[in-house]
């Protein structure tokens, strides 16, 4: 029986409860009473059940999937304004011992170049990250008990966090890797980093275990169990994902929907972020072999489903996804994207492309970071490189409860003018420089505490004059 509080994978993520979900989503929609009175529920902007989102997914009614696209745009607008994260994965290693059918990582390719970086290489990977403009990284390895020892993570974040080069300093590192226990992500947590990530990949446990035959991971409720122990664990931010195409996509919605109730209910605090990645080309890796892809049309109608049903989370979008369609998810419900992203281990430093691929996947938006915050800028985007919140304190139920009652945008948006302030001295290239400087003025004068907008003026200046490293 569903219980969001159970803290057992197969209770909070009731199988059951999906199929009856799925039944009733079918049922109603094209019922306007009943879609009517969910969009109503949804303008409070209090979030949706997963069985009230499932109906508006499943909604076939033309005129009502327009005010869902509405609706979602209008409540990205309240609660993130205009602003978009920017962040960069850093690959420390593919070494990895599961199996998982989906990921070139698996154990038996033995076509992928296999690689683990020093800490001498993390730090000239980081440099150059630096040298790019970014604040945020997120940590990526296989699992590899022998090659990546919880030990090396932690190593590794040291390592990142010790690195100045020129006004350069890497100030949140996020980390998506294998499911650890409770004590494991104690140490994560005293290592100071930001949001622990780790996407389910399929919530139908059948299909969870035929895609995972071997390896550690193949344990369904351990893997599931995983963002519990981070909190217990002291981590308040943790992310989840699903990637889309290895199973039903309305099956998986519902489930990753259950998953953020759960954390709530058990927790007092949802996920911090929600990622949304589909299943793209990579080595040894053919898309084409899973049947429950997902086109452009679909994925778009699943954001704007996930912003309307928890309007208070994060949502990430990569590099796996073209400019077109990142363009796209950005008005529906989108707070968080890659720039400039490689996901070759090594790849910031390799002068030409390797001989051999290490990539997880390929990279379908290949620009460069200024290219993709000029372009932010051009569609009247604020790209912000903050950190703030972390920094200060304002991290699981503090930040959310800063967020849902609007007091978090006398943070945010002068916070993302400072943090692009400093891009724009340190990094630019004269036309972003440009743009962006323009974008600042105007945007300075929309902030709208008076005492607020002076202190901020008062910082651009001394940042252009070189002063780094104050927020609000």
């Amino acid at each position: 029986m569903y219980d969001p509080k159970s803290r057992h994978a197969q209770e909070f993520i009731d199988h059951q409860e999906i199929l009856d979900t799925l039944a009733y989503a079918e049922a109603h929609k094209r019922d306007i009473r009943v879609i009517d009175e969910i969009l109503e529920k949804a303008r409070l902007r209090k979030g949706l059940s997963h069985r009230e989102a499932s109906v508006l997914l499943s909604c076939e009614l033309e005129e009502k999937n327009e005010e869902i696209y509405r609706l979602a745009e209008q409540i990205k607008k309240d609660f993130y304004g205009n602003r978009i994260v920017m962040f960069a994965p850093l690959y420390l290693s593919n070494y990895c011992v599961n199996g998982c059918l989906y990921c070139p990582y698996h154990a038996k390719n033995k076509h992928i170049a296999r690689k683990k970086l020093t800490q001498e290489e993390i730090r000239a990977e980081v440099t150059a990250l630096q040298d790019m403009g970014h604040k945020r990284l997120a940590l990526e390895a296989g699992e590899d008990p022998v090659n990546n020892p919880l030990e090396y993570i932690l190593d590794s974040i040291r390592t990142i966090y010790s690195i100045r080069h020129k006004n350069g300093a890497i100030r949140r590192v996020n980390v998506n890797i294998a499911a650890l226990s409770v004590d494991g992500y104690r140490q994560l947590k005293e290592a100071g980093i930001g949001t622990y990530i780790l996407f389910q990949e399929t919530y139908h446990k059948e299909s969870y275990e035929k895609l995972h035959p071997t390896g550690p991971k193949s344990d369904y409720a351990y893997h599931t169990e995983a963002h519990d122990r981070a909190m217990q664990g002291g981590i308040d931010d943790v992310g989840l994902g699903v990637l889309f195409g290895l199973e039903l996509y309305r099956y998986e919605f519902v489930g990753l929907l259950m998953h953020a109730e759960h954390l709530e209910a058990a927790y007092g605090v949802g996920p911090h972020t929600i990622s949304v990645p589909r299943i793209c080309p990579a080595d040894d890796i053919d898309p084409e072999a899973f049947d429950n892809g997902i086109s452009d049309d679909i994925f778009a109608k699943i954001v704007a489903c996930i912003r309307v049903a928890v309007p208070y989370t994060g949502m990430i979008i990569s590099t796996r996804e073209k400019k077109e369609v990142r363009e796209r998810l950005l008005h529906l419900g989108i707070s968080q994207i890659s720039g400039g992203s490689r996901t070759t281990v090594g790849g910031y430093t390799d002068k030409e492309p390797a001989p051999e691929n290490s990539a997880q996947f390929d990279v379908s938006d290949q620009r460069t970071l200024d290219e993709v915050v000029c372009w932010l800028m051009e569609l009247g985007y604020i790209p912000s490189f903050c950190t703030a919140c972390y920094r200060e304190g304002r991290t699981g139920d503090r930040f959310m409860s800063l967020c849902k009652s609007g007091q978090i945008q006398n943070c945010c948006l002068p916070n993302a003018l400072l943090t692009l302030q400093e891009y724009l001295e340190d990094y630019a290239a004269p036309k972003t420089r440009a743009v962006g400087e323009e974008m600042i003025s105007r945007q300075t004068e929309e902030i709208g505490s008076e005492k607020v907008r002076t202190v901020t003026k008062e910082r651009l200046e001394m940042t252009k004059q070189g002063q780094r490293d104050f927020y609000f």
